[in-house]
């Protein structure tokens, strides 16, 4: 997804933390590290303990706000900056739509930092955190979707990333968390649901990102291009539990999954980008209509 030029994003509070390199250990290396990444990828669950074996470090605050972004055209040339200017465009959207929003902090991860639910790293993959309401995105976790899930990771593909987290601060604030929590595995779980009903939401931005506006009534974003929701589409398939499974060389196996399939992930996407929010009900139908 593309960045007006001239549209202005210099008003986001998106804070860069970190320095601190994970250490990656435990015999989990290669695939198996990747296989971590991708699990705790789209979740407010960290899984810093199985790659590093060490205590989470209690929560950071502050950070430096995000260099060299204040137009669409930095937005266009940097990772870090589409991320951060993407967050008005989003919180803008939930602000139309969900009375009482309040907006997530984002933090771009440097390697490494702390947070209430563990350590943000660029093992862990982005997630969002319930306790502290923030969002935490290490950009190299794109890198790896390009280098080793064979998919472009495009801007839109990145922006589909940062909106399904923004979504699981809605369903946060909504209490969905604490009406539906965790209560295991399994291809109808509350887990599953969760995270389809984010997909979903994300879809339902992408759809309406061209109408969020700066200051000056310029659009943050254009329409997206079909290539670029094809590219959105196949970073949402490449997190599904299938996919991730078959690349760890395992068989198939519905009653572990935590995020739901490849064509779950790719069909609520799409539900949310044609419907809009109020498509997004994954929780009121039976788990053969997921």
């Amino acid at each position: 997804m593309t960045f007006n030029d001239n549209a202005r994003v210099g008003g986001n509070t998106a804070k860069r933390r970190g320095g601190t390199v994970a250490a990656v250990g435990g015999g989990a290396v290669g695939l198996g590290a990747i296989v971590v990444l991708l699990i705790s990828a789209f979740t407010g669950t960290d899984l810093t303990g199985l790659l590093s074996g060490g205590a989470p470090a209690a929560p950071q605050s502050g950070g430096e706000a995000i260099a060299n972004c204040s137009t669409g055209q930095d937005a266009n040339n940097d990772d870090t900056c589409r991320l951060a200017a993407a967050t008005l465009s989003i919180d803008q959207f939930w602000q139309e739509r969900l009375d009482g929003y309040r907006e997530p902090q984002l933090i771009i991860v440097d390697q490494a930092t702390s947070s209430a639910c563990g350590t943000a790293s660029n093992a862990t993959g982005p997630f969002y955190c319930p306790p502290d309401e923030t969002v935490y995105v290490d950009p190299t976790f794109f890198s790896i979707l390009r280098e080793q899930y064979d998919t472009t990771a495009g801007p839109l593909a990145q922006l589909y990333v940062l909106a399904h987290e923004y979504g699981h601060h809605v369903q946060n604030l909504t209490g969905v968390m604490q009406e539906y929590p965790n209560n295991g595995t399994g291809p109808d779980s509350n887990g599953v649901r969760t995270e389809l009903q984010a997909d979903c939401y994300a879809g339902a931005w992408v759809a309406a990102a061209g109408e969020q506006v700066d200051e000056n009534g310029t659009p943050y974003l254009q329409p997206p291009t079909d290539q670029q929701i094809s590219d959105a589409l196949a970073a949402a398939a490449a997190v599904g539990d299938d996919h991730i499974q078959a690349e760890a060389g395992q068989v198939t196996n519905p009653e572990s999954f935590t995020h739901g399939s490849s064509e779950q992930r790719t069909r609520w996407f799409d539900a949310g980008r044609q419907g809009g929010v109020n498509a997004c009900d994954t929780f009121s139908i039976a788990g053969s209509s997921l």
